[in-house]
């Protein structure tokens, strides 16, 4: 329970992205709900009283005149946002640069992935400062602050020297590596020191926890005592705070007409025919192509199947126009199209494959067809599909197949477990689910 000062008190939420995010089309401006996982778990802090969102509204400054950028700002006061104007060369140095190029592979578990170069860290540290300083502009003495993501791990130390009596607080989205992989990146130590001027450091399981300690320990020299570090006189406390999802969203919303309607309008599927459904974003730490092999392996290995079962693989675009994703969406749908030529009859085609994004209604039409969940990820750091899934199907019976490598496999030891990278695993996963018990799967 939050205490009744923490309720009264302010509160900046500060991430990259706004829930909101600013499009130009024909000149106009154009507000549309952002996506992804942060936005979602995050919107219900932001209804509370004496709340502002800091972040990014998604667009480069460079496209909007002093005009367009008072409009910006007026319209998303009226949500309680914030706006951080950013060049299209911030962005592409200090997002799709240090962000995303070199600590989102790296916290993945990717290194061969990871491209280090001075020019972003020096970006990455001037786009913090902004932040930093836009969150004092705003906040009070007694503000809490709770920044967002591996964006802004300098931030906390920044506002900790200008706001020293504010309480702040950290929560990474994405794993944290274990020490001899960050020990890999050149500015480990600074992004640690970033990260100690919060009062609280958040992450999604233990292990993330544990792994953030060995690396204090073992880069800064600073020991804990139960996950507390003590600087200066100073607590930083850390712990595992498995983010959820709203799960009557879910488990009431395939009732409703709209989703009902849209069942009945999958006539491609009659009672005998099994569903599998994967939804992922494209990117290449989610093991599309991987599970698209262990797809096509169990075809190999279960012929019997053959006409009998259909893969509806939902592709979300993610950051298009960098060649590695844009290489991946290649691969994926080569992948779909070899499968689709090698297996296809005159009526039936074993991967249904969609590349954009699902409709929310959609969405939960889908989970209520599915007989099988996919979540094969590489690495992920949680992954609220899995849950999605488990809520929408409480009241029915279905399968979730679950990487290991995903934090909420720590809190789904019922779901059948595989190593995303051996496909014989997964392929022979999709055996067990589809044999498995109604009783069992309920």
């Amino acid at each position: 329970m939050l205490s009744g000062a923490f309720m009264k008190s302010q509160l900046i939420l500060v991430s990259t992205r706004l829930p909101i995010t600013v499009s130009k089309k024909d000149g106009k401006l154009v507000y549309a709900q952002s996506s992804g996982g942060l936005a979602t778990a995050l919107s219900s802090s932001s209804l509370r009283k004496n709340t502002t969102w800091v972040g990014w509204p998604g667009i480069a400054s460079d496209q909007l005149t002093a005009v367009d950028k008072r409009e910006i700002s007026a319209e998303l006061a009226k949500l309680c946002c914030k706006p951080i104007f950013l060049t299209q060369n911030q962005i592409d140095l200090f997002y799709s640069g240090y962000s995303n190029a070199t600590l989102w592979p790296m916290f993945h578990y990717f290194p061969n992935r990871t491209k280090f170069e001075h020019e972003f860290w020096d970006m990455y540290r001037l786009v913090n400062g902004l932040f930093s300083n836009e969150v004092r502009r705003i906040a009070s003495d007694t503000a809490t602050i709770w920044v967002h993501d591996y964006q802004l791990m300098l931030l906390p130390q920044a506002l900790r020297k200008h706001i020293p009596t504010s309480r702040i607080g950290f929560f990474l989205h994405t794993p944290f590596p274990s020490y001899e992989i960050f020990r890999l990146i050149p500015e480990r130590k600074q992004l640690l020191d970033g990260l100690l001027g919060a009062d609280l450091v958040g992450f999604h399981t233990y292990d993330y926890v544990r792994h953030f300690l060995s690396s204090i320990q073992r880069i800064t020299g600073r020991n804990n005592t139960l996950g507390t570090i003590k600087i200066s006189g100073r607590l930083v406390k850390t712990d595992a705070f498995p983010i959820g999802i709203d799960y009557k969203k879910f488990s009431k919303n395939s009732k409703k007409r709209a989703v009902k309607n849209i069942l009945k309008s999958f006539h491609l599927f009659n009672e005998t025919t099994k569903v599998i459904l994967s939804v992922d974003r494209t990117d290449y730490t989610k093991g599309i192509p991987e599970r698209l092999s262990a797809y096509e392996l169990f075809l190999h290995n279960n012929p019997e199947y053959i006409g009998k079962i259909v893969l509806i693989l939902c592709a979300i675009p993610t950051r298009e126009g960098i060649a590695e994703y844009d290489e991946l969406r290649r691969t994926i749908e080569q992948k779909v199209s070899r499968i689709n030529g090698q297996f296809s009859t005159v009526d039936w085609a074993p991967i249904i494959y969609k590349y954009q994004h699902t409709p929310f209604d959609e969405l939960s039409a889908l989970y209520s067809l599915a007989d099988i969940m996919l979540v094969t990820p590489l690495r992920d750091g949680m992954n609220l599909v899995a849950k999605e899934y488990v809520a929408a199907k409480h009241h029915d019976s279905g399968v979730l197949i679950l990487s290991e490598m995903t934090g909420v496999a720590t809190e789904f030891p019922e779901a059948v477990l595989v190593n995303p990278n051996d496909t014989v695993s997964i392929a022979k996963a999709i055996e067990t689910a589809l044999e498995m018990p109604k009783n069992e799967q309920k």
